[in-house]
């Protein structure tokens, strides 16, 4: 009895395999963000070192200012950098009575305690502090911006895939609107390389010439999202040149050190050898 229930317990799943195989399948419902999704575009820094070769790429100081500006002018309004103090602006360039006015006249001030009466209090920023977030907390950053969380951009470029690319596809990716077939609720923006396409971040970067230069570059919307990616890289490895350099340095060292190895080894054992073969 036991061996028939299990005969037909098998004869069972036997038959529901052969009639999955045989009836035709229904068609994978179509995956509309990627009809319409843009990977981001490879862009030249110089970073990233010649023919892509990035051991040899450095940081360009003057894009990097630009970049610095760029967010300073139009993303640090909804942006942190909690990761980067003034006096680290240095790293780009910047003298140090520059990073003293930046940090004195930054519009936001420093989270601080009274002395006095103990009492929460703001005050100036010092080179020492950090660059500070725009808003006091998460709850108060959710309510400036429809319940939306502007991240801080100290580490975005390694947070995101293919870091510095999507910063400036992201920047250059807004369209007015959205393309045939594809809708936009009400309160978002459409963004052919933001992963969903729908992004609560309305266009920070809107027409040429939205901040001047002081070296004179022209402004485009590519050249401010370019140089700002540029700045983003840096804020998230300020020590990139250091380690390439000390990298480099090592595997030259081993190099030359498994070459003295190399002879050394075909020195002592080259007696013993010519023995063998007499």
């Amino acid at each position: 009895m036991v061996r028939l229930i299990g005969g037909l317990i098998g004869l069972t799943f036997t038959a529901a395999l052969v009639v999955g195989a045989v009836l035709p399948r229904e068609e994978a419902p179509e995956n509309k963000y990627a009809k319409f999704y843009k990977h981001p575009e490879d862009v030249a820094f110089q970073q990233d070192g010649p023919l892509g070769f990035g051991v040899l790429g450095t940081f360009d100081r003057g894009q990097l200012q630009r970049g610095f500006q760029v967010y300073k002018e139009v993303c640090a309004a909804c942006h942190g950098l909690h990761r980067i103090a003034f006096r680290d602006l240095s790293g780009i360039g910047f003298s140090e009575p520059e990073i003293k006015a930046l940090a004195k006249n930054w519009p936001v001030e420093v989270a601080a305690v009274d002395d006095k009466t103990g009492e929460p209090t703001t005050r100036k920023a010092t080179p020492a502090d950090k660059i500070p977030s725009p808003y006091p907390n998460e709850v108060a950053a959710r309510a400036a911006n429809n319940n939306a969380l502007p991240p801080d951009l100290s580490l975005i470029t390694k947070a995101r895939h293919d870091g510095v690319n999507y910063a400036h596809a992201l920047l250059v990716g807004y369209k007015e609107t959205p393309p045939k077939g594809w809708e936009t609720p009400e309160g978002l923006y459409f963004n052919e390389h933001f992963p969903n396409l729908n992004i609560a971040m309305p266009p920070p970067i809107v027409a040429d010439d939205q901040v001047t230069y002081a070296d004179g570059t022209k402004a485009t919307v590519d050249q401010m999202a370019t140089d700002v990616a540029a700045f983003l890289q840096w804020t998230a490895e300020p020590k990139l040149e250091t380690r390439r350099r000390t990298g480099l340095a090592v595997m030259i060292f081993l190099t030359i050190l498994t070459a003295f190895a190399y002879l050394t080894y075909r020195k002592v054992w080259s007696d013993i050898k010519g023995a063998k073969t007499a």
